[in-house]
């Protein structure tokens, strides 16, 4: 296929030999009629003629690019028709698939969707079916995914044409919601014809309903109960509950129950209640689910109520509390545009975003913080946003990154954003100015590599009075998979900074616990800064070893984080750092909801916030993640 080398003369050459062509096909002698071929009702002459249109100006072009005259020339130096690296091999097993490009435009005739029960059951080999006790019991108790959601998630529809890379972004999307373990999405090449085509969509579960308990003393515990696919239908409920706390409130409770519905909108009702905190919320959204996405954004309500404490009590006195109740009002909306493609035969990937936001917080109920102005510090704003950026996506396919041989999705493009935005408050308004870039690179031989650079800061005018500025950066590094036999491991490297400037002291600081720095590291909220730069590494090992569905890695990793507690932030390095070592196991059924779970040991050299610098410590999530390239609500920079 054919990619534009540039110049500005290009369009003048390209009607001047579709002229000439359209010429020569006037002049030629009429064809006689084949009488005894009878048109099929379901062929679209607009869909064919488009089809048979490219192909033959396509072929034309390609012809020109070989012809030794100056028109020849001048098109072999703006047209490229060197096949693409994927092209040539048929089917690129990293890039998403392209073989099915040559049924685009036609009509999709039928769609059939076959689903599978969460055990026994393989994607890859049809004939495979449940062989034990435990297999049949597990399916006897799910309920599959109903076709219906399933078809809510396909980027085509019966009776419409098949639009490029419709079946591969399907593919996807099925395979990211969270009832679904696999997916495959194809043509039937037996039944396709020259104008329609028949879908085979197949698509594998897990098991959604999840159960959890955790003892922590004689009289307290957690128990937690979810379920990803209710009824088969994609509805996820979640429910937490924990007795045994401390008074006043001795128990905490948690739950949501969210609903997918027609054109990838989302509805979410979520609750919160526990000591001196509640939350409740409904929110429905909608995201660029797709590069083809074009209208995106959300509408949301929160109401919260919150105890808050103005000043640490005398030594054995208790907190005293102010009530403080607000309501978050929060919209926004997103426009992508597609840009002119250079490359005359695959849409350009890359997406012009537009996107704005309204943020309203409304205080009813508030403590005086300031009592000599007799003023607060929390005050009724409103925020308004506006980001402008540019994004090109693009999906390869590998195995043993956060999985356990199962396909997963690896995002790679690139992301530039500038947002700007305007609060007013009760007390003074403000301008808000952030810019952020990002890019990511795959080659099966060389690994990923992301790279992320965000900074935002408010600035009061007249006064030139820059607040709350943050620089955020972030690098993210795993190798490719190597393996010995049924063994395979990959090594990840993970960098992340914030530097904070002139943050208010009445802000929450940064934290270097768990996932934000030193994982297994517990300060409970002790140690805290306004700036902290993090680094990470992890060996992961995949070892052939299976029991019950569950396959087993072995992890090694070393952490360490520099965090400064000056409020006014700068650069961390001006303290010792904190550090983490450890090693553990990593327990993964892919055919249940239940994705991950690790035991780790880890040892502290700064020990003062553990138990002799050792701790033994357990995690149901991954440590690693990969961030998308497609715009989401406009925010300011995160301080977390």
């Amino acid at each position: 296929m054919p990619r534009l080398r540039g110049g500005w003369l290009w369009p003048a050459l390209v009607l001047w030999m579709v002229a000439e062509q359209v010429q020569a096909q006037q002049t030629a002698p009429a064809a006689v009629p084949d009488t005894t071929r009878i048109q099929p009702e379901n062929t679209r002459p607009d869909s064919l003629r488009r089809r048979f249109d490219q192909e033959r100006i396509l072929t034309g072009l390609k012809a020109y690019t070989k012809r030794k005259t100056i028109v020849g020339k001048a098109a072999s130096a703006l047209f490229n028709f060197t096949e693409r690296r994927e092209d040539r091999a048929g089917l690129d097993a990293q890039l998403l698939d392209r073989q099915f490009d040559q049924h685009n435009y036609k009509i999709v005739r039928r769609i059939n969707i076959t689903t599978l029960d969460a055990f026994g059951y393989s994607i890859n080999d049809p004939a495979r079916q449940p062989r034990n006790f435990l297999e049949k019991t597990g399916n006897t108790f799910h309920i599959k995914t109903v076709r219906s959601r399933v078809r809510q998630v396909l980027l085509f529809r019966i009776g419409r044409e098949l639009q490029p890379q419709a079946l591969s972004e399907s593919e996807r999307l099925l395979r990211q919601t969270p009832e679904i373990l696999d997916a495959r999405v194809f043509v039937n090449e037996q039944t396709t014809s020259a104008d329609s085509v028949d879908i085979e969509v197949v698509t594998k579960d897990v098991f959604s309903i999840t159960g959890s308990f955790q003892l922590r003393d004689v009289g307290a515990g957690v128990v937690g109960v979810r379920d990803n696919n209710f009824l088969g239908q994609g509805h996820q409920f979640r429910n937490v509950y924990e007795y045994g706390r401390g008074k006043p409130q001795t128990w905490k409770y948690e739950g949501s129950y969210q609903v997918p519905f027609r054109n990838f909108v989302t509805g979410r009702l979520h609750y919160r209640n526990e000591d001196q905190f509640r939350q409740a919320d409904v929110t429905f959204s909608r995201g660029f689910y797709s590069v083809k996405t074009r209208y995106a954004g959300s509408l949301s309500l929160a109401d919260y109520y919150q105890g808050v404490t103005l000043a640490v009590p005398p030594e054995g006195q208790p907190y005293v509390f102010h009530p403080l109740r607000y309501t978050v009002q929060d919209g926004w909306l997103g426009r992508s545009f597609s840009l002119h493609s250079y490359d005359l035969a695959y849409e350009n990937p890359a997406r012009l975003i537009l996107s704005g936001r309204a943020i309203h917080t409304q205080y009813s109920e508030r403590p005086i913080t300031d009592s000599v102005n007799n003023k607060s510090a929390y005050r009724t704003t409103s925020l308004l946003l506006g980001t402008i950026g540019y994004s090109v996506r693009r999906y390869y396919k590998d195995k043993y990154l956060f999985g356990f041989g199962r396909t997963e999705d690896i995002p790679t493009g690139t992301l530039l954003g500038f947002t700007m935005g305007y609060e007013l408050n009760e007390e003074f308004n403000r301008n808000y100015y952030g810019v952020r870039a990002a890019w990511a690179g795959y080659n099966p031989l060389h690994g990923y590599l992301y790279l992320n650079a965000e900074f935002g800061s408010f600035l009061r005018r007249p006064q030139n009075d820059w607040q709350q500025g943050l620089l955020n950066t972030e690098i993210l590094y795993f190798t490719p998979l190597y393996n010995t036999g049924n063994w395979q491991w990959r090594h990840f490297f993970w960098n992340r900074s914030s530097l904070g400037f002139h943050r208010l002291d009445s802000e929450t600081l940064l934290s270097i616990d768990g996932v934000r720095g030193l994982r297994g590291f517990q300060t409970d909220g002790l140690l805290r800064g306004a700036s902290r730069f993090v680094v990470n590494y992890e060996a992961n090992v995949f070892t052939p070893v299976s029991f019950l569905g569950f396959r087993l890695a072995a992890i090694a990793f070393a952490d360490a984080a520099w965090i400064t507690p000056n409020i006014k932030g700068g650069l961390p390095f001006h303290e010792s750092p904190y550090m983490g070592f450890g090693a553990g196991l990593r327990f993964r059924n892919e055919y249940t909801a239940i994705r991950t779970l690790q035991i780790l040991i880890g040892y502290y050299p700064r020990g003062q916030y553990t138990n002799n610098g050792l701790r033994i410590f357990e995690s149901s999530r991954p440590y690693y993640g990969f961030n998308d390239f497609g715009f989401g609500q406009p925010n300011t920079a995160r301080f977390d």
